[in-house]
């Protein structure tokens, strides 16, 4: 298969199951309150084909860039039946309406936590291990004796399983002098290093400092297996952690401190997925998982049009007993659809400049 087709059937995958569990995530809760859906679409537009099961129906449309549950009685000032008003989604209780847009995107979060869960439990978790590599010159760890090839085994008695928790327990010392107890030559060695401030970049290539001792790991890799309570635990932290880099990371466009540049649309969805399709299920799942937290982030940004605007919607009514008039209500929408009309030409814009000049 071509490189072009991977992507493309990537794509429609990667789109079909985030569209699918967001949009499950609205029906499911919609019919835990007793709201009736008249329609479940994946995608937009035309029909292509589909199936009505009870009252609902069921469809894949021709537009794959999205997908909506359209429930009965779901806009404001809409003529309803008097037998469908307990069916109605705009005569349900604040919360209840609130719960059902929330919940979509909660359930981009949930699939991003199963994901992650399956792949700890079945691959377990990848690290460095703490095994010293390079030592810069003059640095702390030079000067007080550590040396390449050194494995560290502890410091100030906590056992150190892995790069990272040596290089967590390094950066939170504040400066104060560590025990370094390392494995050299099949001996035990222990040492007195001070970690000093340095100049180092962020996740955002920020210049930031931190406290170091001036290594770098040897770049030797092994696999831990959890077992189902460190699955679920790794899974959580895992999506929690995604979820805060994708806050700051929209935080920073918004202050312009991350390039907008990096923003990228359907064209660099559709190569990213294909690249990691053809790095394996793993990373390709790993990728779903990323773009699932991404998209529930995003769908709680209070825009209109997309949930948090609702959400924001409700929150007045909630507070002011009665909803925004129609007209207030038409006005944020129009907005909200020109705002994001603004972002997709950018992201265009920028997927057809990286591939003019990539």
């Amino acid at each position: 298969m071509t490189i072009m087709g991977t992507n493309i059937i990537a794509f429609v995958v990667v789109l079909g199951v985030l569209i699918f569990f967001h949009e499950l995530g609205h029906f499911l809760i919609a019919r835990l309150f007793g709201v009736g859906v008249e329609k479940f679409s994946l995608g937009f537009g035309p029909k292509i084909f589909g199936r009505t099961l009870g009252e609902t129906d069921y469809r894949i449309s021709a537009i794959p860039l999205g997908g909506y549950v359209k429930m009965v009685g779901e806009e404001p000032g809409a003529e309803i039946d008097p037998s469908d008003l307990s069916r109605s989604f705009t005569h349900k209780k604040i919360y209840q309406k609130m719960l059902i847009v929330a919940a979509g995107p909660l359930f981009n979060l949930f699939l991003a936590c199963v994901i992650f869960f399956l792949v700890v439990l079945f691959s377990g978790v990848y690290a460095y291990e703490p095994t010293i590599g390079e030592v810069g010159e003059a640095s702390p760890a030079a000067q007080q004796g550590i040396e390449k090839g050194d494995r560290v085994l502890s410091i100030n008695g906590a056992p150190v399983a892995t790069w990272d928790e040596m290089a967590e327990l390094i950066s939170g010392s504040g400066g104060r002098t560590l025990g370094f107890l390392v494995e050299r030559g099949g001996e035990r060695v222990a040492l007195d290093v001070t970690p000093r401030r340095m100049p180092a970049k962020n996740l955002f290539g920020e210049d930031i400092e931190r406290y170091m001792i001036g290594v770098a790991p040897g770049g030797e890799v092994f696999t831990r297996q959890v077992g189902v309570g460190g699955a679920v635990w790794e899974s959580v932290r895992q999506t929690w952690r995604m979820t805060e880099l994708t806050v700051v990371s929209i935080y920073k466009l918004i202050v312009g401190t991350l390039s907008r540049k990096t923003l990228g649309g359907p064209i660099m969805i559709a190569q990213m997925a294909g690249q990691q399709a053809r790095q394996g299920v793993e990373s390709f799942l790993f990728f779903i998982a990323l773009l699932s937290v991404n998209l529930a982030v995003l769908n709680f940004l209070p825009i209109p049009v997309l949930d948090g605007g609702h959400l924001m919607f409700f929150a007045i009514e909630a507070v002011i007993r009665r909803p925004l008039n129609t007209r207030m209500r038409e006005i944020a929408q129009q907005i909200g659809i020109f705002l994001l009309v603004l972002l997709m030409i950018y992201v265009f814009y920028n997927d057809i400049n990286r591939l003019i000049f990539s």
